[in-house]
């Protein structure tokens, strides 16, 4: 019989010395390498409050004015108030159109109709001035909305207009709410009057 030596049994730890090393290392090395990783993450360069300024990476470059700044705009409400001068000239068709439109329309992006395409706007236009009008103010596919932007929806109806009569619709432009509630009253008075 041959005698087999328990050597096949045993593993990388031989001796009590080496087993109590093992232990050492196990616990002590995760220790120091998290006290490691706490000091880095906490004493690193912070970013300052213009994240758009990459030159400003500490707060100890800011000034206090760059401070202020920086809270407020991470402190700052979501909705803000816009008061737009009610008093102002509404735009034509054709200035909405190149501050709006144009981006879109003038190259046929995204599936849009180009501007002056009467194959393209042919189909949109049978469908009337209301619902070009509607899908302009809530947005259709790619587009987005465009009502409660800058323009108010009488200038974005101009603008609806303008491409889809450079395209060989027929529509009359939308004059403003304004304007036009003194011309329906002063058509009522002679109806009254007869």
């Amino acid at each position: 019989m041959s005698t087999q030596h328990e050597e096949d049994h045993t593993g990388p730890v031989k001796t009590p010395k080496q087993f109590a090393q093992m232990a050492f290392f196990s616990f002590v090395v995760p220790i120091f390498m998290i006290i490691g990783l706490v000091w880095y993450v906490s004493t690193g360069a912070k970013p300052s409050g213009d994240l758009n300024d990459k030159s400003k990476t500490t707060f100890s470059g800011l000034s206090d004015a760059d401070r202020a700044k920086g809270v407020a705009s991470r402190i700052q409400k979501v909705g803000t108030v816009e008061i737009k001068d009610a008093n102002r000239a509404l735009k034509t068709g054709e200035e909405v159109y190149k501050a709006q439109c144009l981006a879109c329309h003038g190259a046929g992006v995204a599936g849009s109709p180009k501007f002056g395409d009467a194959g393209a706007w042919g189909a949109r236009i049978k469908t009337g001035y209301e619902a070009l009008l509607t899908s302009a103010l809530k947005g259709k596919g790619a587009m987005g909305a465009q009502g409660g932007g800058d323009f108010e929806d009488t200038e974005i109806g101009r603008a609806v207009v303008y491409m889809a009569n450079a395209a060989g619709a027929k529509f009359e432009e939308p004059k403003s709410a304004v304007a036009a509630a003194p011309a329906a009253e002063g058509a009522a008075a002679p109806v009254a009057a007869k």
